[in-house]
């Protein structure tokens, strides 16, 4: 069963990806989330600091990083295989 991950596990990703793409810790201190619903549907979120900005498309479980020209710095992919936990006996 494929899972995504938790939203402060990805924010958490975020702001360690930001940083290692050289985001200072007082542009990191004034991320902005936003969240995409559409039709009721929960579709993605953004979080941008500095010149910086990541999408995570939820349903395809990808996470993309891009600069302040909108060129793509980096994609990771957050699916995690996860087997289902069995009932106690």
């Amino acid at each position: 069963m494929r899972l995504s991950p938790p939203d402060w596990e990805v924010r958490q990703l975020v702001r360690r990806t930001f940083r290692h793409l050289g985001l200072s810790e007082t542009s990191l201190e004034e991320l902005h989330e936003t969240i995409l619903f559409q039709d009721g549907r929960y579709l993605a979120r953004s979080y941008r600091a500095g010149q910086l900005m990541a999408m995570w498309l939820v349903e395809v479980g990808i996470l993309q990083f891009y600069d302040q020209e909108g060129r793509m710095l980096r994609t990771i992919n957050l699916l995690l295989e996860k087997k289902p936990a069995r009932a106690a006996a």
